[in-house]
């Protein structure tokens, strides 16, 4: 790979200081982030499966996460739908907890037994979306496809793995401890084996609780805090505005309450990155490496007030803050509640650091928001340091009711 255009001029000494540098921002107090991730001690240890929207959402990450994406197999519509009940079903007992039933001795075990006699919630969520290609003419639910629920797209900066891409449902696992969401995969999967195959999956961990508040950001694998601009999922308001498919709209009936499900595996080229010089890559990102604030600022969630440095002498006109979130009146419908967590797979066959950021995006319109900010960001300056290989778009419906009920019932209601 090519050293970078702006890495090539700043060694040769063309790109001017103040591309990075400019003047400070007026100083302000911090503002809190209820969004960004918290410790293992600050998150709930139970999460309740049911409710009008799906768990995993609006909650704060876990520690660990997979996300599997699932062929159906199921060889008719009451097959698919055993399925999806007992996904529910499992999911449910899981994220409540408790002590394993009590059985024979020669039969097999109802459980793998990996977490013990008793089951701790841990945290523990479980949210279920559906494909676009779950619509076609294998269940007849062609005329209930959500409308603006497409396979997703390869951008111009795209590298897609046909084997790490699209599926029918997706499942996504999210908890404080790795070993609760390693039994959860093994125990959802269990009943549905005759129903679902598996696409691929990914798994996903938070870097460390380091500070310096409870709300700071936690890093990404190129060392910067990740997530510092999402909307306040405690407005409800807004969450209503980005999120959630409402009523009597053009939408199909049963997705009201739902919302779409971008997910992206992106490589990170760890290596090449590690080479390029620390005020090149904060001019890229548009903030400190430190302390996560803008350029020009002190703290992480300060606003980087692009509207008082028109010009780029401040934050780079190419930064990554500015392009994903230009913060104009424009832009304010169209932005995207962002989950992420990093993800490392070893190495690859040429011998290169497999690493990267598992990006999780909830959306009310992926073309309105998600694919406006992706068009904005094509070729930036970090297109040299991050390929995406995989992923979908999934449309997650509301929640389940209560025992009985499961995530996606209303798709099946006559």
């Amino acid at each position: 790979m090519s050293l970078s255009r702006r890495r090539f001029l700043a060694s040769a000494g063309l790109l001017g200081a103040g591309a990075l540098a400019g003047e400070a921002l007026p100083a302000q107090g911090e503002a809190t982030a209820p969004s960004a991730p918290r410790s293992v001690s600050g998150r709930p240890a139970r999460i309740t499966f049911d409710g009008r929207h799906q768990a995993g959402i609006l909650t704060a990450p876990g520690e660990a996460a997979t996300i599997v994406a699932l062929d159906a197999i199921a060889p008719g519509r009451a097959e698919l739908i055993a399925g999806l009940r007992a996904l529910s079903a499992r999911a449910r007992d899981l994220a409540h907890g408790g002590a394993m039933p009590e059985q024979e001795p020669d039969e097999p075990p109802a459980d793998s037994g990996t977490l013990g006699p008793v089951i701790a919630p841990d945290g523990l969520t479980a949210t279920i979306a559906f494909g676009a290609s779950l619509f076609d003419h294998r269940y007849g639910l062609g005329a209930r496809r959500p409308r603006r629920l497409t396979a997703m797209p390869a951008f111009p900066d795209d590298d897609l793995d046909p084997a790490r891409t699209h599926g029918d449902v997706l499942l996504a696992l999210s908890a404080n401890r790795r070993d609760t969401v390693v039994h959860a995969l093994r125990e959802l999967l269990r009943p549905v084996r005759g129903a679902f195959a598996l696409r691929w999956s990914l798994d996903g961990f938070l870097g460390g609780d380091r500070g310096p508040t409870p709300h700071s950001s936690r890093r990404n694998l190129f060392g910067f805090r990740d997530g510092t601009g999402n909307p306040h999922t405690g407005d409800a308001a807004a969450m209503d505005e980005l999120l959630w498919v409402p009523r009597g709209g053009d939408e199909p009936a049963w997705a009201a309450g739902g919302t779409y499900q971008v997910v992206r595996a992106i490589r990170m080229h760890v290596e090449f990155w590690d080479r390029v010089g620390l005020r090149e890559q904060e001019g890229m990102i548009g903030r400190r490496r430190d302390s996560g604030a803008p350029l020009g600022g002190r703290t992480e969630f300060q606003d980087p007030r692009l509207d008082l440095d028109p010009h780029g002498r401040r934050i780079p006109l190419d930064a990554h803050i500015r392009l994903a979130n230009p913060r104009t009146p424009e832009t304010a419908s169209r932005r995207i509640l962002r989950r992420g967590w990093n993800y490392d797979r070893g190495f690859d066959a040429d011998g290169q650091l497999d690493q990267g950021l598992l990006f999780v995006a909830f959306n009310r319109d992926p073309r309105r928001q998600f694919e406006v900010i992706q068009h904005r960001l094509a070729g930036e300056p970090m297109t040299d340091y991050v390929t995406p290989v995989g992923g979908g778009y999934f449309f997650a419906p509301r929640g389940a009711r209560g025992p009985g009920d499961w995530v996606g019932s209303p798709l099946f209601a006559t």
